[in-house]
């Protein structure tokens, strides 16, 4: 959650990010979200936030990650942040903790970027979340004519 946590968007209350999991990272990603939402309703510091999580894991109250978890998000009226509003259509995979480098995240020249997002990424949680941008949105139109 590092970066992330320092951004301003942080609490940006206009955020939304509608998200599709698939079986896998229902039953195993989710709940890491669920979590940090009611760490955040609570009015938790994000200090605390990162405790709490870290506490959840060490408690076992988090499944552990299973093969082949991934989400997606298409949809045309999420706001993710300030800078872009909703950026672009993406996959969303997610790993047990990795170097990003061991999937290529990062690498320049590729036709399709593999990102690496950072609200993940054994930030507590023992999770990397790699994302990869897609052509359309979820009704079909490019993604470029957002």
């Amino acid at each position: 959650m590092d970066q992330f946590e320092n951004s301003p968007e942080f609490w940006n209350p206009r955020r939304r990010g509608p998200v599709c999991y698939n079986p896998q990272a229902a039953r195993t990603v989710l709940p890491i979200t669920l979590i940090r939402t009611k760490l955040a309703l609570a009015a938790k510091s994000k200090a605390e936030m990162n405790e709490g999580m870290r506490a959840a894991i060490e408690k076992g109250e988090l499944p552990a990650l299973e093969p082949g978890a991934m989400a997606y998000m298409l949809s045309k009226r999420g706001f993710l942040n300030s800078k872009c509003g909703n950026c672009a259509p993406y996959l969303m995979f997610y790993v047990p903790v990795k170097d990003a480098k061991t999937w290529g995240a990062g690498a320049l020249g590729t036709e399709v970027p593999v990102l690496l997002t950072p609200h993940f990424n054994g930030a507590p949680e023992p999770v990397t979340e790699f994302i990869v941008p897609v052509a359309e949105w979820s009704d079909g139109t490019p993604a470029d004519a957002h």
